[in-house]
C-alpha cells in the first residue's frame, strides 16, 4: 500500500509558489463556508512514520487557514482522568462541534499501533481495535462528520537518510526524538501493522491517503489539495446527512400482543414489607458501593419509563443509601444547541464515571429510539442505525468494568391519567405535568411499540434491561433497589473469578 509513496514525488519551489496561494485562498474559503453552514465536523487524523513531516504539515495547514476554527488535539500516555473510564471516553469528549476542524495525533490509530507493534498485545486484540475504530467511523460519519485520514510515509532508506542527516549535523541533531530512534528499530514492524490497519479501515465513508513524506513542498500541497476537494465536496451536497432507509421497516406483532402486555401490572407491596425491604436494600446498596471491589467498576443506571411512572420516586430512595459524593445524577432533557452540534452519544460519553463512581441517567441515550423516533425528530436511518450502535456503546462500557443497568417502569394508561390528575391538583407537584406529558398519551400504542422494539434489540448478555412493573410505587423501588444490588454482586463475582484465573 506503500509502494507510491516510496517512489521520490518531488514538486520544485516555482511551481508551489504558484500554486499556494490559489490554494490557501480557496481553503479559507472552504472553511468560513463550513463555520457559516455549521452543518457537520471536520475529523483529521494524522498517522505514519516519525519524521515524514506530520507537525510540519498540520502547522503549514494553521498558517493557511484560521486557527481559531481548528482545534488540534495530542493524545499521548493516558491521564489517570483517562484510565479510569473506557478507552474511547478521551476521544470522545474532544470531538469537534459542527462547523469546526479537529486534528487528532495520538488518536486511536495510533494507540493501536504502537501497542501492536512493541508486544502490548497480540494480533486479535488488534483486530479487535481495528474492528471497533471501524464502527466508531461509520457512527461519526453516519451521524454527518466529514473524516481525513492520512498516513505520512517515509520508507527505510528515506528515514535513515534523514536521521544520518540530521545526526551529522550540530545545529538539527537536537531534532531527532528518541520516538525517532525507536521507530528506526522498529520500522519493519510498524510498516506491517500499519498495512494491516490501512487495509482493514480504508472505506468509502473514511478512505486513508497515504502522503509521501520527503518532499515538504510535495506533502503540503498534497494535503492541502485533499482537504480541499473534500471540504467542497461536502460543502455542495444539499445534506451530508443520510435521510433515507434501505432496510425494511420493523415488522409488528402480528397478534397485536406487546412486550409490555406480558407484565403483571398488579404486584403490590404492602407499606410495612416496604418498609422493611426497603432498609435491607437500601443497606446492602451502600455496602457494595464501598466494596474494595468497587475500585475495578463503575456503575451506570438508566431510568426510563412512561411519564409519571415513578422515576423519580425510585432515583430518590437510590440515591438516599449512598454518600452523595458517590454518585451523580444527570437529567436528560431536549438536546442543546452545544449537545446538537456534536454526534447523539457525545453528551452521554461526557458524563460516564469514573471507577468506584455511579452515575443515575434519568432518561438516556435510549431517547434516539423512543422520543425521537415516534415525535419524528430523528428520521428512520437514524433510528434503525441506533440500535446497532448503542449496543456498541454499552459494550465498551462492559468490557472498560462499568455496569449498566437500564430499567423501564412501566404504568398502565388509567394510572397514568390518576397521577396526571394528582400532580394537576398538588400545588408542589404542577410543575411535573406539562403540555407534552398529555400530548404524549396519544400516542400510548406507539411509545409501546416502541418500548418492544428497543427492549428486543438492545436487551443483550453484556446489557440486559430490566422491566418494572410501576403502578404500585413500593413495589417499583424495592425492585430497582434489589436489581442494582444483584448487579453489582454479579460483577463482583465475576472480577474474582478472573482474577484468579490469572493467579
Amino acid at each position: 500500500m506503500f509502494e507510491s509513496a516510496e517512489i521520490g514525488h518531488v514538486i520544485d519551489k516555482d511551481t508551489y509558489d504558484a500554486e499556494v496561494p490559489a490554494l490557501r485562498e480557496a481553503l479559507l474559503d472552504a472553511q468560513f463556508e463550513l463555520q457559516q453552514q455549521k452543518r457537520f465536523p471536520v475529523i483529521i487524523l494524522i498517522n505514519g512514520i516519525e519524521g515524514a513531516g506530520k507537525g510540519e504539515t498540520v502547522k503549514l495547514l494553521n498558517e493557511w487557514m484560521d486557527p481559531r476554527l481548528i482545534e488540534v488535539r495530542t493524545f499521548d500516555q493516558q491521564t489517570d482522568e483517562e484510565l479510569a473510564r473506557p478507552p474511547a471516553w478521551r476521544y470522545w469528549r474532544m470531538l469537534p462541534a459542527q462547523g469546526r476542524m479537529g486534528i487528532f495525533f495520538g488518536n486511536w490509530y495510533s494507540q493501536m499501533l504502537q501497542g501492536r507493534v512493541h508486544g502490548v498485545f497480540k494480533d486479535p486484540r488488534l483486530d479487535q481495535a481495528i474492528n471497533g475504530a471501524e464502527r466508531l467511523e461509520k457512527m461519526l460519519c453516519d451521524e454527518g462528520a466529514l473524516i481525513f485520514k492520512f498516513w505520512f510515509h517515509l520508507s527505510k532508506k528515506q528515514m535513515k537518510a534523514r536521521l544520518k542527516s540530521l545526526a551529522d549535523d550540530p545545529l538539527h541533531s537536537w531534532r531527532i526524538s528518541p520516538l525517532d530512534w525507536q521507530q528506526s528499530r522498529t520500522y519493519d514492524k510498524f510498516v506491517k501493522y500499519g498495512e494491516r490497519i490501512l487495509r482493514r479501515t480504508s472505506r468509502d465513508y473514511a478512505p486513508w491517503h497515504v502522503i509521501a513524506g520527503m518532499d515538504p513542498r510535495y506533502r503540503s500541497l498534497a494535503v492541502g489539495k485533499i482537504l480541499l476537494e473534500g471540504l467542497q465536496n461536502a460543502l455542495k451536497r444539499p445534506d451530508i446527512h443520510p435521510d433515507k432507509v434501505s432496510a425494511a421497516p420493523l415488522a409488528s406483532s402480528v397478534d397485536r400482543v406487546s412486550l409490555l402486555d406480558s407484565l403483571d401490572l398488579t404486584q403490590r407491596l404492602e407499606k410495612e414489607d416496604y418498609e422493611e425491604q426497603l432498609i435491607t436494600e437500601q443497606a446492602r446498596l451502600s455496602g457494595l458501593m464501598r466494596d474494595k471491589r468497587m475500585r475495578r467498576h463503575a456503575l451506570v443506571a438508566v431510568f426510563e419509563g412512561n411519564d409519571a411512572a415513578g422515576k423519580g420516586g425510585a432515583i430518590r430512595r437510590v440515591a438516599a443509601a449512598l454518600d452523595p459524593r458517590q454518585y451523580s445524577i444527570v437529567p436528560i432533557a431536549a438536546p442543546t444547541e452545544e449537545e446538537r452540534a456534536h454526534p447523539y452519544l457525545w453528551r452521554f460519553w461526557r458524563h460516564i464515571p469514573a471507577r468506584a463512581k455511579f452515575t443515575v441517567f434519568d432518561r438516556s441515550w435510549y431517547g434516539r429510539v423512543l422520543v425521537e423516533r415516534v415525535e419524528g425528530f430523528c428520521s428512520p436511518a437514524d433510528w434503525l442505525r441506533a440500535y446497532g450502535e448503542i449496543n456498541d456503546f454499552e459494550e465498551q462500557l462492559a468490557d472498560a468494568g462499568v455496569v449498566v443497568v437500564k430499567f423501564w417502569l412501566a404504568i398502565d394508561k388509567d394510572t397514568q391519567m390518576e397521577r396526571f390528575e394528582e400532580r394537576e391538583q398538588t400545588p408542589f407537584k404542577r410543575f411535573k405535568i406539562t403540555e407534552d406529558d398529555w400530548r404524549n398519551r396519544e400516542k400510548w400504542d406507539a411509545y409501546r411499540a416502541a418500548v418492544g422494539d428497543m427492549v428486543d434489540r438492545t436487551s443483550t448478555e453484556i446489557s440486559t434491561w430490566t422491566l418494572v412493573e410501576a403502578n404500585d410505587k413500593r413495589w417499583a423501588r424495592i425492585k430497582v433497589l434489589r436489581t442494582l444490588n444483584e448487579a453489582l454482586e454479579a460483577a463482583f463475582e465475576k472480577s474474582d473469578r478472573h482474577g484468579k484465573k490469572h493467579k
